[in-house]
């Protein structure tokens, strides 16, 4: 099963090299430390590998500089092989020759400086990571209103900020936000298009080779776009062979209608095995009250109709109430969908997706008629970490192979 820490992205349209090449040149934080490193040239430093006090203040003067974003520069000189600190002092450095993976340690060399104030608002350095891969996923950027209320809600919610807090950051965070959107847009992450913030093509490229090496789920669209052409089948198929991502599924549903892409899905789901079943929902959740009308007809399908039911109900539609029965069939299910994947029967990870207490719940998934409800049982039974839970689940196994 997936890991649930994984975030999926929708997928973004990477400029070429050649075009990623110039704009990284082009940024005002490169073209800034390239000018330090010349200016620097052969020069002592202190202990710490540091410009002298008066040698910092001369290089501000000379070349026009931000005071505070100095030891910004220099870092980034000095990490990007721009200058090389000796014994002797500074000199100038070979330089990175890759220029992609130059630009990739710039960034990582400014994310990592939200430590020491980097924005200047403790809030937004708290949570740049976010802030940005939030934007990363909006293609056509994003209010800075709806951005500084975004941060808010991250604070308060991963925080647990009080209330006399966020009064006052409500007053304090536009300010804070402007001046920390001013030093990405000199870092070259950002842009600001009237009242909108999005990423820079060079910001695209580097966002998304942090969230990839932080292991989540962000496609370019030339890695998915032979996915978008797929019938409902082929992308199931290829989801659970591991070939296609959710990204993929999303691209998908992009190139249809909403009810048609849920008929294709419902087709698939109510004819196919759990896995399938299940990876349908998955896909159909991504959907709204625009496909109901299709959902509704879902109803009417054995193997469909309390996902239909459970869909509708959670966008407050018209729908069927289900029973305990119905939430131990679609507990069955759920643990069948391992069974069809080959996951590997001994992880007690995977018994972890219900969430509930399988004390209460394997007997009631006893008296389900579901094609896999002795299969499941038995897996169980076998299987289960808790000895407890894999007797009851033995004994639960025997009723149902005893019935006539």
């Amino acid at each position: 099963m997936a890991d649930s820490d994984v975030l999926t992205f929708p997928p973004v349209e990477l400029a070429s090299d050649e075009e990623l090449v110039q704009a990284v040149r082009e940024i005002p934080l490169v073209r800034d430390a390239a000018r330090l490193a010349e200016w620097t040239g052969v020069r002592e430093v202190t202990e710490h590998g540091l410009l002298t006090v008066g040698d910092a203040r001369a290089a501000v003067t000379e070349l026009g500089l931000n005071a505070k974003r100095l030891h910004l520069l220099w870092v980034v000189a000095v990490n990007g092989r721009l200058i090389e600190i000796t014994r002797e002092g500074a000199r100038p450095g070979p330089g990175v020759p890759e220029p992609m993976e130059f630009w990739d340690g710039v960034v990582m060399d400014v994310l990592d400086r939200t430590d020491e104030g980097l924005t200047g608002s403790s809030v937004v350095d708290e949570h740049l990571t976010e802030i940005l891969a939030t934007i990363y996923s909006v293609r056509d950027g994003m209010p800075l209103g709806a951005l500084a209320t975004g941060i808010l809600q991250a604070h308060e919610v991963g925080c647990e900020a009080r209330q006399a807090e966020l009064k006052r950051l409500r007053m304090t965070l536009p300010g804070e936000l402007a001046e920390a959107m001013d030093l990405l847009v000199y870092c070259g992450l950002i842009e600001l298009p009237g009242d909108l913030v999005r990423l820079t093509q060079p910001g695209v490229w580097a966002v998304r080779r942090d969230l990839l090496r932080e292991g989540h789920d962000a496609p370019s669209l030339r890695e998915v776009a032979g996915f978008a052409e797929l019938t409902a089948a082929e992308l199931i198929d290829s989801m659970l062979v591991g070939k296609a991502s959710a990204s993929a599924a999303t691209l998908w549903l992009e190139h249809r209608m909403p009810e048609d892409a849920a008929r294709e899905l419902i087709k698939i789901a109510a004819s196919g095995n759990a896995a399938q079943r299940g990876t349908a929902g998955t896909i159909l959740e991504e959907l709204g009250p625009e496909a109901e009308h299709a959902v509704r007809e879902a109803l009417g399908e054995p193997m469909m109709w309390r996902y239909a039911a459970a869909w509708l109900g959670v966008r407050d539609l018209d729908a069927p109430a289900l029973g305990e029965g119905d939430g131990a069939w679609v507990a069955v299910d759920t643990l069948a969908a391992l069974l069809y994947i080959g996951a590997p029967a001994d992880s007690a990870a995977h018994f972890d997706i219900l969430g509930e207490d399988l004390l209460t719940l394997v007997p009631e998934m006893g008296r389900v008629d579901h094609p896999d409800a002795l299969a499941v049982l038995e897996m169980l039974g076998r299987h289960h970490p808790d000895v407890v839970v894999a007797k009851i689940a033995r004994k639960t196994a025997m009723k149902v192979r005893s019935r006539p």
